[in-house]
């Protein structure tokens, strides 16, 4: 298994942070052991985007033992599906991902393109990395909405619709040579506790995260095992994170 994740600023992650591929990867190697699935993370990325420089320049995972190999990825600040999608055919093939772990959306909806447009690109992005490896399979995340939704009625509406557009793509693309599923996303998700400025994760939001792929992965396609955050650890000294709480996953 050849993991990739893809994403935008929550995936990426900025200078300090663990992120959630991190926990990810603690994950996986705690539940694909010798007789699980061998897996390696795999992408044209690796660091972590700088607020002082403006761009992802950075190395300074929160972890220092994480592996170079496995800080890989295809993730950017800014970055949605409008910008993953003509590029995720080339990534696929150039780094033979078989296992796509998608979290996309947010930026797109929040400042680019309307829920339609959007859906569109999932599409598009399906195609593209299909045309590389036509047996690839995705694990999409739906948008956890910010707190931008609180206040902007039209916003939050765009949010939901894009949801079920997702869901409709996932269920309508997906094949039993190239599966697609929608990952379920956290049921308790408080920004206030699960982010730091409304949006990026703090440790117990990384955790939540990891938590929703992991357990879509585990129930669909028998890999790894059920999340525990107890048992992969929150590091100590993640810039603004709150305490790690257990992440739960709506069944």
């Amino acid at each position: 298994m050849r993991v990739l994740f893809v994403g935008d600023s929550m995936t990426i992650g900025s200078a300090g942070e663990h992120t959630w591929r991190h926990r990810m990867w603690r994950h996986l190697e705690r539940t694909c052991g010798p007789h699980g699935t061998a897996y390696e993370i795999v992408g044209p990325r690796d660091a972590l985007y700088d607020k002082a420089a403006d761009a992802p320049v950075s190395h300074d995972y929160a972890d220092p033992a994480f592996p170079a190999a496995a800080r890989r990825h295809l993730a950017g600040w800014g970055e949605g599906w409008l910008h993953m999608a003509p590029v995720i055919g080339g990534a696929v093939r150039e780094h033979r991902a078989d296992t796509l772990l998608v979290f996309l959306g947010l930026i797109d909806l929040g400042f680019y393109t309307g829920s339609d447009a959007t859906a569109a690109n999932v599409r598009r992005f399906v195609a593209e990395a299909r045309s590389a490896e036509p047996r690839v399979r995705m694990a999409l995340l739906p948008v956890i909405p910010n707190t931008r939704a609180r206040h902007d009625a039209f916003f939050a509406a765009e949010c939901k619709r894009f949801n079920g557009l997702l869901a409709r793509a996932a269920a309508e693309l997906s094949t039993p040579s190239s599966p697609l599923l929608t990952a379920v996303p956290p049921h308790d998700w408080d920004p206030a506790r699960d982010t730091y400025d409304g949006t990026h994760p703090t440790a117990s939001g990384e955790h939540r995260i990891a938590a929703a792929f992991a357990g879509a992965l585990h129930r669909a396609w028998g890999v790894g095992g059920p999340y525990g955050a107890g048992a992969v650890g929150a590091q100590p000294g993640a810039p603004r994170a709150r305490r790690a709480e257990p992440a739960t996953v709506e069944h």
